[in-house]
Order: structure tokens, then sequence, then C-alpha cells
């Protein structure tokens, strides 16, 4: 008897684990920023070395759990609505088989620790991952839908997801803009 519920936990592990990484290096290069302009002194008056660092690594590893467990719902809801207009699958069956997926996160989360140092190697590692899951995902899946089908997932998929990282993007750039315009001008 095997029990469906044995890796109910990896998504909650994968995005802790994704979280405290990106957080590890995000607090050193914080501690690097305000000592760089000459806000850590100050600090350093209230709290010791390690206070900061972990409350620090607190609040960030928060932050990029609220941003990981946010993206993952996004997907969820993309890839659910992509299987609703394309899967032929009455029963749920899809359902179960892609659960398995779930690992591949979970060792890129490991992975992620390779790269604490670097936020090019992290973001390089959770974007791998990704896309393999992606791929696993669409292998597994792909016996539940015709070729035209899993194509048509495959396209949707990438348009949503190209639809809202540019919506993100150009959001970015006019804040970005916004705040460059009202500066004074020296």
């Amino acid at each position: 008897m095997k029990n469906p519920y044995l890796f109910g936990y990896l998504p909650f592990v994968t995005i802790f684990l994704f979280s405290l990484t990106f957080g590890v290096y995000t607090v050193s290069a914080s501690v690097g920023f305000f000592q760089e302009i000459g806000l850590y002194a100050g600090m350093r008056e209230f709290l010791t070395d390690a206070q900061l660092r972990l409350f620090l690594l607190i609040i960030y590893t928060l932050l990029f759990f609220m941003v990981f467990s946010a993206l993952k719902l996004i997907a969820e809801t993309i890839h659910e609505t992509a299987m609703l207009f394309f899967s032929k699958d009455a029963q749920g069956e899809s359902y179960s088989e892609a659960k398995g997926g779930n690992v591949i996160y979970f060792f890129g989360a490991l992975a992620s620790v390779i790269g604490i140092q670097s936020i090019l190697i992290l973001l390089f590692i959770f974007i791998l991952t990704t896309f393999v899951y992606f791929i696993f995902i669409v292998y597994k899946l792909s016996k539940f839908m015709t070729l035209g089908s899993t194509v048509c997932l495959i396209a949707f998929e990438i348009i949503i997801w190209s639809l809202f990282l540019s919506c993100i993007l150009y959001i970015l750039l006019k804040l970005y803009n916004g705040v460059m315009a009202s500066l004074p001008k020296v």
C-alpha cells in the first residue's frame, strides 16, 4: 500500500530551503551595503553582529518565502487552467501523476546551497530547476493529451508567463523612471 500523501511536505520544505538560501545571500549583500553607506556602525550600537544578521535573515527569509509561495500559487493556477482547457483526463489521474515533480524542486533547493555566495548561481539553479520540472511535467502529462493538446498546453503556459513577467518588468521600469524623474537635478 502506497500512501499518496507521503511527499506532501516537499513544497513547504522546498520553498523554505530556497527562501533560506536567497535570504542568506541577501543578508551578506545587505551587511556589505550597510557598511558602505555607514549605517552598519549605528546598527551595531543596538545589536551585536550575530543578532543583526539573524534578524535580517529572518526578515529576508520571510519575504522570499512569501514571494516563492505566491509564485507557486500562480504557477499552479496557470497550469491547472491549461489542463482544464487541453487535457482529456476526466478522472484526475494526471493530477496525481504531476505530484512526483515536487522532488525535482526539492533537489534544486538542496543544490541552491552551492550558490549561496552568488545571486547569479542562485537564479541559475532556480531557473534550471523550473525548466527541468516543466519538461518532466509535460512528459508525464503527455500520455493524457494528444500531440496538439500538448503543444497548446506548452504554448499557453509560455504565453501566460511571458505576459505576467512582461507586466511585472513594465511596472518596475515605470516605478524606476518615476523615482529617477522625481529626484532633484544636480
